[in-house]
């Protein structure tokens, strides 16, 4: 594949920093490392932007992730390998991912499984991180941005 234009964020340096600082927020929120990478990973699954699934796995790998559970995490439901916690992110991140897939986007019944293992400044840190992966996803998918470039 053949990207279509640079790397979004190539063009426009002066967003960089601004999105750096909202995943430092995302980062800081108190929700392990690891569960922000699958939510990550999950999203930009979702959205097939391989680009993002790439690095996210390369991502996860560095932070010490198996690859048993990088395997998985398009089958999560039906493996052993994650906790209520990260079941409770990834079903977030699935619903929040898909909002015009349903009626009622985030039921009740996911919001309330995540927000009975994560406080609110950790619901919060989730919704950044699955916001922001949709947001990369939107740049990389419609340019065509192949798995493995450059970021910037």
């Amino acid at each position: 594949m053949t990207a279509r234009i640079a790397n979004p964020a190539s063009l426009l340096p002066d967003g960089v920093q601004p999105i750096q600082q909202l995943m430092k927020a995302a980062h800081g929120s108190g929700v392990p490392k690891a569960t922000l990478e699958l939510v990550h990973l999950r999203a930009s699954q979702i959205n097939g932007c391989g680009f993002c699934v790439d690095y996210g796995v390369r991502s996860a790998r560095e932070s010490g992730e198996t690859d048993e559970r990088l395997h998985a995490v398009a089958a999560w439901r039906d493996t052993p390998y994650f906790t209520e916690e990260e079941r409770a992110a990834l079903a977030l991140a699935e619903a929040a991912t898909r909002l015009a897939d349903r009626t009622d986007p985030v039921p009740d019944e996911i919001w309330d499984e995540a927000a009975r293992h994560y406080d609110e400044k950790q619901l919060a840190g989730l919704l950044l991180m699955i916001g922001l992966t949709n947001l990369f996803n939107r740049f990389n998918v419609p340019t065509r941005q192949p798995a493995g470039a450059k970021l910037y």
